[in-house]
């Protein structure tokens, strides 16, 4: 088949119209649409169905669109491997992490990077759906466990422990509680135990839940829990790495917390000699050896 027809292809299944995908690959609607026509001609095979709003693709439009997806994809891989046999770190990597640590501890960050490396370009992916390293989903990924596929390169980064934290201004006008059964008097704000990827910090809520806590507030994220700490909304269940970067905020029963929750850093095999893997990795490691020792220095105080 003509790589060029199925390069159209593509851009109208992905797409999903003549008119963008025409804008996408700088070709006029009717020189796409000829395009489509002749490769449906060259298989003997409907590959859309047209309709006002749009195209959608049929069977074996479906069954082509895998092909081609996957062959992009094999196509970004080289591209990258090729851009970094480049001596400079130049260009796009995409990360991806969840929402929490993304935006408290990993984007605060990124301006440290930036000053190094000016035209590395960051594709940051906020999500707790685990995304496809292997299939290219994204580049890098900094995850709250340990990857289970064989074909990635993994460095165990940091343990976290989720714990609870209010405001100082909170204890202003409210008591600080000295047992879990006092956290009934206070209103909980937690991650909603059924959100993905919660782990450690779901089962520590529903030990709390045993107190019989009447007030609560649930949110699908720990940037959302955050806020409600600092606006003295009660008391919250958040990562301990946010102690450090967050003065204002006050550890509540300290004796209180999860079990450990590891923090991995992953990345395909393929990728192992990728110049922009290998700057991001060596800031996010060195990241976390200063915010170790500023750890170290708040427990020695």
């Amino acid at each position: 088949m003509d790589w060029d027809k199925l390069r159209i292809f593509h851009a109208v299944a992905d797409a999903g119209s003549l008119t963008h995908a025409g804008d996408q690959l700088h070709l006029s609607q009717s020189a796409v649409s000829r395009q489509v026509r002749a490769l449906e001609e060259s298989l003997n095979a409907t590959l859309f169905h047209r309709h006002a709003r749009g195209l959608i693709l049929t069977e074996q439009g479906e069954l082509l669109f895998d092909a081609t997806r996957a062959m992009m994809k094999r196509l970004d891989a080289a591209t990258a491997r090729i851009r970094d046999s480049e001596e400079e770190v130049y260009g796009e990597l995409r990360v991806t992490t969840t929402i929490g640590f993304g935006t408290l501890w990993l984007a605060p960050r990124l301006p440290k990077l930036y000053e190094k490396f000016p035209d590395l370009k960051i594709d940051l992916m906020l999500e707790e759906k685990v995304l496809d390293l292997p299939m290219r989903e994204a580049d890098v990924a900094i995850r709250m466990k340990e990857p289970s596929q064989a074909d990635l390169i993994r460095k165990r980064l940091m343990t976290v422990h989720m714990r609870l934290y209010a405001a100082k201004s909170y204890f202003d006008t409210h008591p600080m509680p000295e047992s879990p059964q006092e956290l009934h008097d206070h209103r909980l704000i937690c991650q909603n135990p059924r959100s993905a990827q919660v782990g450690a910090g779901a089962v520590l809520v529903k030990e709390l839940m045993t107190h019989d806590i009447p007030s609560r507030l649930t949110v699908n994220n720990y940037y959302g829990v955050l806020q409600g700490v600092l606006n003295n909304l009660g008391i919250g269940v958040l990562p301990d790495y946010l102690s450090n970067d967050f003065p204002q905020l006050v550890p509540v029963l300290p004796e209180v917390e999860s079990t450990e929750v590891p923090v991995f850093l992953a990345y395909p095999e393929e990728l192992r000699h990728s110049k922009r893997i290998a700057a991001f990795r060596d800031f996010v490691q060195e990241e976390i050896f200063a915010y170790r020792k500023n750890m170290q220095k708040q427990s020695a105080t």
